[in-house]
């Protein structure tokens, strides 16, 4: 979630990495390493090109922000490679880009995220400091005013983002008081409120070994990763201080809240309810959502208020599952003039969806299209770590990248109707409008943006 405005990975090393395909469309070969002292990884050696990419996950993010310090994870994330141990940030990032090693932090709302990619040859020095970026940062006084003014311009240019405001006005209707509710890249105030004490135990609470969830993918065999993940990892506590985020109940079912805005386009958001990571109707839903308004071009949506009518210039739908709340959300941008009319299209696709399904051909076609566009995700070797780091979060099991299209195919005209019956419900759609929208009833106002 830090704002990318530090120094580019070397050119050598994009160079290789925008050549390597490896592995699209066949299936996967995952190794599962445990390390001499017990650190668990998942693996896909690959010795085609010599680039070791690595992806890792601490659980707990944002969400686990105290309150008023909202901000914090995503603020140690731009700090973690700003010096550590004896280097300080210039010299950190200079060892970063002489040796063509790319290396960043970033927080979510359920996590706290890395990511490195580096030149075989320069494996040693690049997991290196990444054990001193994670066990011995030195939030030096300069850095943290650094990256502070940075987050804190970020925010300042943003306050008046229709799109982010629609954003956080929708998450704060829907979830209240939960953390979720929360900005991950916090507020003017809560930025302004981290001390390097919150820093510092963020990194002692947030950052251990036994939380840690490892991928990798490049020129390395498991003997070797096994070596490394100790030596990188070993250091860090074996467990990280215990914490409970709340299951969170959506509210604000039906609500249609307009943030005026003088601006000739408005941005809409719009959600209700979704459906969790590992409830047996995911896949019907993923499939449902694709003829709804996630097929692009394709969807219902598009079709209807895009291209039928030329009333937005960009309409779609999307699950959100988090790990303790599930949204089915969308989004349109569109003149002031024609808000209304999109949204009671909107409502009307999803009545439409709900109360007469899908056709075959629609479902064979999304089936087909999701099956087929799987493989475009692993055009890199860090797309692919990445993808390691997210099944194992998802615990969907070592095989699941192997058979995630048969989860696919397996979807019928049945399942569709259930999933339809059971969570889609226009009138309990949750509508933020950011603009001045034209003959659109409101539930709610906001005339000064807050």
């Amino acid at each position: 979630m830090m704002p990318a405005l530090k120094r580019a990975p070397g050119a050598a090393l994009l160079a290789l990495a925008l050549v390597l395909v490896p592995a699209a469309a066949k299936a996967f070969d995952i190794q599962r390493v445990i390390s001499p002292g017990g650190i668990e990884a998942w693996l896909v050696e690959d010795h085609s090109l010599p680039i070791v990419s690595v992806r890792f996950l601490f659980p707990g993010g944002a969400a686990t922000d105290p309150a008023g310090k909202a901000g914090l994870a995503n603020m140690v994330s731009g700090l973690l490679d700003e010096g550590a141990g004896e280097l300080d940030s210039q010299v950190f990032q200079g060892r970063l880009a002489d040796q063509s090693i790319s290396l960043s932090f970033s927080a979510s709302l359920d996590g706290f995220s890395g990511r490195m990619k580096t030149l075989t040859r320069n494996r040693e020095e690049a997991f290196d400091l990444l054990r001193l970026a994670l066990t011995a940062p030195r939030f030096d006084a300069s850095a943290v005013a650094r990256i502070r003014a940075q987050i804190l311009t970020g925010l300042a240019a943003g306050a008046n983002n229709p799109n982010r405001i629609a954003q956080q006005t929708f998450r704060e209707t829907v979830f209240g008081d939960h953390p979720y509710s929360r900005p991950v890249t916090g507020t003017l105030e809560s930025v302004g409120a981290i001390t390097e004490t919150d820093l510092r135990t963020f990194v002692a609470r947030r950052l251990a070994r036994g939380e840690l969830i490892v991928g990798v993918v490049g020129d390395v065999t498991a003997a070797e990763l096994g070596t490394l993940l100790d030596t990188t990892f070993g250091e860090l506590p074996e467990r990280a201080e215990a914490f409970t985020i709340p299951q969170a109940e959506t509210g604000g079912a039906g609500e249609v809240i307009v943030v005026e805005r003088d601006n000739p386009q408005s941005r809409v958001v719009f959600g209700h309810r979704g459906v969790a990571r590992d409830d047996p109707d995911y896949y019907a839903a993923l499939v449902l959502n694709h003829v709804l308004g996630g097929g692009s071009f394709t969807s219902r949506l598009y079709g209807e208020v895009r291209e039928k009518r030329g009333l937005a210039y960009s309409v779609f739908s999307y699950l959100l599952p988090l790990e303790n709340a599930a949204l089915w959300m969308g989004g349109a941008g569109t003149e002031n003039g024609a808000v209304a009319q999109s949204i009671d299209l909107i409502r009307g696709q999803w009545e439409n969806v709900q109360e007469f399904a899908i056709s075959q051909d629609e479902l064979d076609r999304a089936k087909a299209n999701l099956i087929g566009s799987f493989g475009l995700r692993f055009d890199n070797t860090g797309s692919i770590a990445g993808t390691l780091v997210a099944v194992q979060f998802r615990d969907l099991g070592i095989d699941y990248l192997n058979r995630r299209n048969d989860l696919i195919e397996a979807v019928q005209l049945d399942d569709i109707r259930r999933v339809a019956e059971r969570i889609l419900d226009p009138a309990a759609l949750t509508v933020v409008v950011v603009g001045k929208p034209v003959g659109l009833t409101a539930t709610r106002t906001v005339t000064d943006g807050g």
